[in-house]
């Protein structure tokens, strides 16, 4: 992995992570997700034609069809993470979603996509993994509240999963069909607040509610979520997904930090050690 794409992976990290701790303290709800989104879409619209009319932009079928794609799993994956987050801890659900996701992103681009990984890179990609799910074992403040945290896990885990099948959708987008990663980030936002809206009508309240009291929030959500992915989609334009996928799980770091000392989740050691185990991890990705 080159120095370039190793900077971009850690700033979104730390962007990544920003946002998922300020979703999680706003206390999500549908009316949340639609506003963050329809802000998105506002705010980046500017930079998106920009791109498209200085660079002669043209989208061929496939790359539609990947916006399309991309859109209709990314709906999911924000529907899910939001009750997940409702159920659960930041420091429970956003390990374990986060490591899910590349776990099953390097079994299919290695196994479908030819792939190849030096086997240093691979014991980089175990550690950052591996580390995630130990950081997540106990629950801390959820003691005591099992069905929440049966199905805080349980939503997560089915977040990672649409995280696997994005990130996989969304490297073709940006490589192979080499729609420009800001346009490409758009046009799938802009597809998700589509599909997202008719849910958010039938709540207005909550919409209402969610701009009266959370829209600072709202907005710097609006600004940070769509900046981590187009960091680490133009990171996927030349390094490979299976680098990629893993390395960008640093985020479990300083998402830890943030539950730990932001939100009192407690267990300073045991998260410590475990991010520490990561951050070697992503260290043999880089020189793997």
């Amino acid at each position: 992995m080159s120095g370039l794409a190793l900077t971009l992976i850690l700033a979104a990290a730390l962007v990544h992570a920003s946002w998922n701790y300020l979703f999680k303290k706003s206390g999500g709800g549908i009316g949340f997700v639609w506003l963050f989104g329809a802000l998105s879409t506002a705010l980046y619209f500017p930079l998106a034609i920009a791109i498209v009319f200085y660079q002669s932009v043209t989208i061929s079928s496939t790359g539609l069809s990947l916006i399309i794609a991309s859109g209709v799993i990314h709906t999911a994956y924000y529907l899910l993470l939001d009750r997940a987050y409702r159920s659960g801890d930041l420091s429970v659900v956003y390990p374990i979603a986060r490591a899910s996701g590349p776990l099953i992103t390097i079994v299919i681009a290695i196994s479908f996509l030819g792939e190849r990984q030096s086997a240093l890179a691979l014991c980089g990609a175990a550690l950052v993994i591996g580390g995630a799910f130990f950081l997540s074992l106990g629950a801390g403040t959820l003691e005591g509240a099992r069905g929440r945290i049966g199905a805080g896990i349980g939503f997560a885990l089915l977040t990672g999963c649409t995280i696997a099948a994005y990130t996989l959708v969304d490297k073709q987008a940006v490589s192979a069909a080499a729609v420009p990663p800001l346009v490409f980030d758009w046009s799938m936002n802009l597809v998700r607040l589509a599909l997202t809206t008719p849910l958010a009508l039938r709540r207005r309240t909550e919409m209402a509610r969610a701009w009266r009291e959370h829209r600072r929030t709202a907005i710097a959500v609006a600004l940070l979520n769509p900046l981590s992915y187009i960091l680490v989609l133009t990171a996927m334009v030349f390094t490979p997904v299976s680098y990629v996928a893993p390395a960008r799980e640093i985020s479990i770091l300083f998402a830890a930090l943030m539950g730990t000392q932001l939100l009192l989740e407690g267990q300073t050691g045991r998260r410590s050690a475990c991010a520490g185990a990561m951050a070697v991890g992503v260290i043999l990705l880089t020189i793997g």
